[in-house]
């Protein structure tokens, strides 16, 4: 499976963002992982094919996955967006095995999308 991640770019704390990863094909389960300057890879949230959810600390309570079956789309809504926000956004197929939140659960990788939040 490809994947391509968009809709990146800079916004304004407290403003909104919506990603998208567009898949080439199905996967059990998508998710969004980001990685900000200087730390280290972070699991943001999981959706699977049958739209079972999952969080991860950063973006409970702010964020919002959903996903277009149809359309082999799957969107990262983010709201109330923070300075600490501010990373490169990858999208991920998950690999059949493992824990959704584990990075080494995912075979395919897009290339991600930046997003900058200006405080």
């Amino acid at each position: 499976v490809q994947l391509q991640a968009s809709g990146g770019g800079l916004v304004q704390a407290g403003g909104s963002l919506s990603l998208s990863c567009a898949l080439s094909g199905r996967t059990y389960a998508t998710a969004w992982f980001r990685v900000a300057p200087g730390k280290e890879r972070e699991f943001v949230a999981a959706i699977t094919s049958t739209q079972g959810t999952w969080y991860g600390d950063p973006g409970k309570g702010r964020f919002t996955i959903s996903s277009d079956n149809n359309r082999n789309t799957v969107y990262l809504r983010m709201n109330r967006l923070k300075p600490e926000d501010t990373a490169r956004y990858y999208c991920a197929s998950y690999s059949g095995e493992g824990r959704l939140e584990q990075e080494k659960s995912y075979a395919s990788w897009g290339q991600g999308t930046l997003v900058t939040v200006s405080s």
